[in-house]
């Protein structure tokens, strides 16, 4: 898809943002959203309204560390003007990492190739107001290495019906995981996940059922049988959006974009 734009340049910008004060990415009705924070403030950088595409459009609570949105510019700037210039005016859990100048048939959404989400647990007996919406919470101890195992049954091009949310409305149920590991890092429990596309909820559903495995409610090979079962009912319930984190978009190398953002932790 071309991003027609005959005054000024198409840029592709970097976002990053904590997302517990938004109601997700996209713009609603009488909500705070990232995707108002930024459009706003881009407007006072350029002075005229400017719309924005991103790669992925997060829920209500979740955080992104490597987002990207391209706009097709009404003016020429520096590429450093658009970094600072835009931060000028964003709120201070929002901001613009990078900004790049791309070719005008660059589409934020449709040219990616890949999405890698992370969600982080802390997996200790008593909270913690440290990682407060920052981190989902597991009291039990839990297996991440029966987690990771699990997890492989979930890798490839499947029917991913048992972890999309009743409400969404994607055409089809069928995405491709090319990696999803689970690993420990102290008290903290990283579920890393990439994949051609998402479903609505999908990685929380998913970090759900893994769960279950972990605390040792359900066996490593019950993952298989919920992805088979191709029915939301049979798996988790859908896990905290607090540790869910937006970290890295794939694009064809002649873009020459960032793949990754920070890792949060």
């Amino acid at each position: 898809m071309t991003s027609d734009n005959s005054k000024g340049e198409v840029v592709a910008l970097g976002i990053e943002y904590d997302g517990s004060r938004y109601c997700g990415w996209q713009t609603q009705p009488d909500h705070p959203t990232v995707q108002d924070k930024l459009e706003l403030a881009l407007k006072r950088f350029v002075t005229e309204p400017v719309a924005t595409i991103c790669a992925g459009r997060t829920d209500t609570a979740v955080h992104g560390t490597g987002q990207v949105v391209h706009v097709n510019a009404p003016c020429i700037r520096e590429c450093r003007s658009w970094v600072r210039g835009v931060n000028a005016f964003l709120p201070d859990d929002i901001v613009v990492r990078w900004a790049k100048k791309v070719d005008a048939d660059f589409h934020a959404r449709f040219s990616a190739l890949s999405r890698t989400y992370q969600y982080w647990i802390v997996n200790d007996p008593v909270r913690s107001p440290i990682f407060l919406n920052r981190t989902g919470w597991v009291w039990r101890d839990c297996d991440a290495e029966a987690m990771h195992r699990a997890a492989q049954y979930l890798v490839g091009e499947h029917d991913f019906s048992s972890f999309r949310a009743s409400e969404c409305q994607a055409a089809t149920p069928i995405r491709t995981i090319s990696r999803l590991n689970v690993r420990r890092q102290g008290k903290l429990i990283c579920i890393e996940i990439t994949a051609n596309a998402f479903l609505q909820h999908m990685v929380r559903n998913i970090v759900g059922s893994l769960v279950y495995v972990g605390i040792g409610r359900e066996s490593e090979s019950w993952v298989k049988d919920v992805l088979e079962a191709r029915t939301r009912s049979v798996a988790a319930p859908t896990f905290d959006p607090a540790g869910l984190y937006l970290v890295g978009v794939e694009y064809p190398e002649r873009y020459g974009l960032p793949s990754y953002g920070n890792t949060p932790f």
